[in-house]
């Protein structure tokens, strides 16, 4: 959780696994052939942190930033996003709702558009995204796989979901060939 990782090598996979509460961001610019996630676990931070991850605040402009020192050009990226899910009942406190609204609050700051987005809901995620295809795939917990982006084939709309999302750990320690 709180991962940032940028790549620009074909075959590298980047996933997020255990995406409840938490946000899988990615960034996507195929014609540089540059992509990279973040694991968003919290809407805001109080400040500087060792680990900017963690927090859509530092995430978001961290993450653009990677991408951009890895040769992606911004006013060709897309972004796509999972995760949001409301895993515990806890009176108003919406955590997911909470982080969807700050990634979506700092893209837009930023200038960069959701292409495709699946989040909310009460269930578990997983999001993986593979270089070079630029294909970004959502697993429910106990569900099968769908594609969510696929830069030659488009995106699905964004959607926010009433019963899925949850489970998100941006595994990039998992990045490598395939």
């Amino acid at each position: 959780m709180g991962e940032i990782e940028v790549s620009k090598r074909t075959g590298d996979e980047l996933v997020a696994r255990g995406l409840g509460s938490c946000i899988g961001l990615a960034l996507i610019d195929s014609m540089s052939g540059v992509a990279g996630m973040a694991h968003i676990v919290l809407p805001e931070s109080s400040g500087a942190d060792p680990q900017p991850g963690r927090f859509a605040d530092l995430a978001v402009p961290a993450l653009i930033a990677g991408v951009q020192k890895a040769g992606g050009v911004m006013r060709r990226v897309d972004a796509v996003m999972a995760g949001g899910a409301r895993m515990f009942e806890l009176g108003d406190m919406d955590i997911g709702a909470r982080n969807a609204a700050a990634v979506k609050a700092a893209l837009t700051s930023a200038g960069v558009r959701v292409k495709a987005a699946e989040t909310g809901g009460n269930r578990g995620r997983t999001m993986r995204l593979t270089i070079g295809e630029f294909n970004v795939t959502v697993k429910e917990a106990g569900g099968e796989p769908t594609s969510l982006f696929n830069a030659g084939g488009g995106a699905r709309p964004a959607r926010a979901t009433g019963a899925a999302p949850a489970t998100s750990r941006l595994g990039l320690s998992g990045v490598g060939s395939r």
